[in-house]
């Protein structure tokens, strides 16, 4: 009876020490993946203005709401750059099934005038049909990208590693190897909202986009991982280090393309879903069209689009999403880290 009273007892204390250490970790890991929502405020130095607010420093975005070839090409013109030797295009190829993707019609001429390569990296989530490189040039082709233009899964074969300059959380960013073939970018964006970061734009695009695989694991758990799917990183990783982490990868590229001086971006606000084209079954557009949108600076382009978003009577689903999702945190760490002005003046082109 003894015996039996005694082993309760231990069974008990394992039990009671059991608990007390999942509630220890559930508390810390509570306090871990706890963020505060920034609310959003206007940063067209006009609408600053008027508010009696200030900025430092603004760069310039240009705007058309001419969404079209003719659109796009004003759009790239007004930035009066030349990208040098062989210019990489970056865009999204989308997901097999999202129909949000930027079409093919509408990009053709500009990429093919400067002579471009559409470039991509695979995906490192499950279920997608793009984390292969024979399968993520199918949908390339299946959604008429490779009619246009020579297509580059660029981490087909691995990865090359580049420096993060003021990185808090990431000290390499992990790209695409065949980034190291190219002279220049031309990146091209689909505007949309996003079920992880809160919304997509020239940001995303230039970070987890040129990321290769791993490197997409490294940035969605701030640089913890590099093997499991992102799936793990997005469950132990506090939501500003994500995109903490995507700032400091972006600027990583941007840097890596001569500080800017080899880089231009452009956004188009058309077919706004709060889902990313990484999604295949995307939800269902509700708000409208709004333009192009040009800069030198990714980080005033993204904002003025976000600006966009947010003055639009029909907007409040993206809205709620990126709001839901600190989506704004990415815009705010890239000024911390030196990256970009948050401030800009919009240049109509109409």
């Amino acid at each position: 009876m003894k015996k039996n009273k005694n082993a309760l007892k231990k069974i008990l204390c394992i039990i009671g020490i059991t608990v007390a250490v999942l509630a220890v970790a559930y508390i810390a890991y509570d306090r871990h993946m706890t963020y505060d929502i920034q609310e959003h405020e206007f940063y067209d130095i006009a609408v600053m203005e008027k508010e009696g607010r200030t900025a430092d420093k603004h760069s310039v975005v240009y705007y058309t709401k001419d969404i079209s070839p003719e659109g796009l090409r004003k759009a790239y013109e007004a930035l009066g750059k030349e990208l040098p030797g062989k210019v990489a295009v970056k865009l999204s190829t989308g997901e097999a099934g999202n129909p949000n993707y930027l079409s093919p019609d509408l990009i053709k001429d500009l990429v093919q005038s400067v002579d471009g390569t559409i470039v991509e990296c695979n995906t490192a989530y499950s279920g997608s049909a793009r984390a292969e490189t024979a399968m993520h040039m199918q949908v390339a082709k299946d959604h008429g990208f490779t009619d246009i233009a020579d297509v580059d899964i660029m981490d087909a074969d691995g990865y090359m590693v580049i420096p993060v300059d003021g990185g808090v959380h990431l000290r390499e960013n992990w790209v695409g190897k065949n980034l190291e073939n190219y002279d220049s970018m031309l990146v091209l964006t689909h505007f949309k909202g996003h079920p992880m970061g809160g919304f997509g734009g020239s940001l995303k695009n230039i970070s987890i986009g040129v990321a290769s695989s791993e490197g997409k694991v490294r940035i969605h758990s701030a640089g913890l991982l590099k093997k499991p799917t992102i799936t793990l990183g997005a469950l132990i990783t506090n939501q500003d280090d994500f995109t903490d982490s995507m700032a400091e990868a972006a600027k990583s590229v941007y840097d890596y393309e001569g500080h800017g001086e080899n880089i231009l971006f452009i956004n188009v606000m058309n077919r706004m879903s709060v889902d990313c084209d990484c999604v295949s079954t995307p939800a269902e557009v509700d708000m409208h069209d709004i333009g192009i949108f040009a800069s030198l600076d990714p980080v005033a382009l993204d904002q003025a689009c976000i600006d966009k978003v947010f003055e639009a009577e029909d907007g409040q689903s993206l809205q709620e999403r990126i709001l839901s999702l600190n989506g704004l945190n990415i815009l705010k760490h890239a000024e911390e880290i030196g990256f970009g002005n948050r401030a800009y003046e919009l240049v109509s082109l109409d």
